[in-house]
């Protein structure tokens, strides 16, 4: 696949440990509640699927997955 196609991602948030990587790297998609320190997605949540990986395999509660199906 292209690494310019388009994915959605997704925060389990019952697996998230806030570790704040996610909004680390991807600001713009990924932001920490400083109260119950936990990630959501903001905005549509779309991201190149080469970044999308990225930011999945750096999840340190693995609580962020691709939304298959969607774009």
């Amino acid at each position: 696949m292209a690494s310019d196609d388009m994915v959605r991602v997704a925060v389990d948030q019952e697996l998230c440990i806030g570790g704040g990587i996610c909004e680390m790297l991807e600001p713009e998609v990924f932001e920490l509640d400083d109260d119950i320190v936990i990630s959501s997605v903001i905005g549509d949540g779309l991201l190149p699927r080469d970044r999308a990986a990225v930011v999945v395999d750096r999840c340190p509660g693995q609580a962020i997955s691709i939304v298959e199906g969607e774009s």
